[in-house]
């Protein structure tokens, strides 16, 4: 699997110039309001970055009926970071993950030496802006040439050493080695999907990341072959909705995105069942970027076609929309 070199940045990290607050998205929110949690944590767009992420979240998580607060800045546009505030309540929907493992099974150096080497080499691809991706054959190839020749020696290493990998990641206790492990790149898909979608539940969110990216390139090329009848299960992919880890929501929607970008009733009904309250919160963030793949999900809820959701954002008549889905949601509700 691979590891991303995500976007997102704690607020306080040093800078030569500290950003300023722009947008401020809050999320996870039930019965309580955003604007008891900006108050609680002294946040709004505009002032600079605050300069401990602990200390606003040890505020926010002092507002009765708080369980856990997730604070993350995401830099930059311009001189203004947004900022994004994840909110557990006492009571709310919640995934659920395993404990970590105590396992002592570790990867041989080489496959570490050469995921270092593919790190800087999708940093240096990333510099040259040569960042494009290809998830056809089942699993991640880059367009960048050094980054693909180590893509092909994990190819290797995983069709020779399955049951190796699968052990650290399932067993292993350090989050790294569990990270690392390229058990996507193995040739039976469907023995892979099933080994990613145990990785959803781990405690490490890299691990979980790494593992969405890895089922969304399968999810890509059960697309190609539905002859092959590869089944890629949206349960945890759906729980995640509700993680306050920000990585957490924005993987999974993607991740669902895709898995639904050709016919999935099954993954339909279930977001409709389990995750469109979630989604309609994202869909409405301010910051348009993360806000669009929710929403077009909400759209496939709602039995819409994508040209026509399409239609409803570039009105700007987001709330048609996310009011469509919820109606969509409630025979499901009522049903359970």
């Amino acid at each position: 699997m691979r590891i991303f070199l995500p976007a997102l940045v704690l607020a306080g990290l040093a800078a030569a110039q500290t950003p300023r607050v722009g947008d401020i998205d809050v999320y996870g929110l039930h019965r309580l309001t955003a604007e008891k949690i900006l108050s609680a944590g002294g946040l709004r767009s505009g002032a600079p970055l605050p300069p401990s992420k602990g200390d606003v979240e040890t505020r926010i998580e002092a507002v009765s009926g708080v369980v856990l607060v997730r604070l993350e800045a995401v830099c930059c546009e311009g001189p203004y970071a947004v900022l994004f505030v994840g909110i557990e309540e006492r009571g709310a929907p919640e995934p659920s993950f395993r404990s970590e493992p105590s396992g002592d099974v570790n990867l041989p150096n080489e496959l570490l030496d050469s995921y270092r080497d593919y790190l800087a080499a999708v940093d240096k691809a990333g510099a040259r802006g040569a960042s494009g991706e290809d998830l056809t054959a089942g699993h991640p190839l880059l367009d960048d040439p050094a980054a693909r020749a180590l893509e092909d020696r994990f190819r290797g290493f995983a069709t020779e050493h399955f049951d190796w990998l699968r052990n650290v990641l399932r067993t292993a206790s350090e989050a790294q080695q569990r990270a690392v492990a390229v058990i996507d790149y193995a040739p039976d898909k469907q023995q892979v999907a099933g080994e990613l979608q145990y990785a959803l539940q781990d405690p490490d969110e890299s691990v979980r990341a790494n593992a969405i990216h890895g089922l969304m390139a399968i999810a890509v090329y059960r697309s190609k072959h539905p002859e092959q009848d590869i089944r890629v299960a949206p349960t945890w992919l759906v729980e995640l909705l509700n993680s306050v880890v920000l990585r957490d929501r924005l993987d999974a929607t993607r991740a669902l995105v895709t898995l639904t970008d050709s016919p999935n009733p099954s993954a339909v009904d279930l977001v409709r069942e389990r995750g469109v309250n979630a989604l309609a919160e994202m869909a409405r963030w301010k910051t348009l970027r993360y806000a669009l793949p929710p929403f077009l999900l909400l759209g496939r809820v709602a039995g819409l076609a994508d040209n026509e959701t399409r239609q409803y954002w570039q009105k700007g008549d987001r709330e048609t929309v996310i009011a469509k889905a919820l109606a969509a949601a409630q025979p499901a509700k009522h049903a359970r």
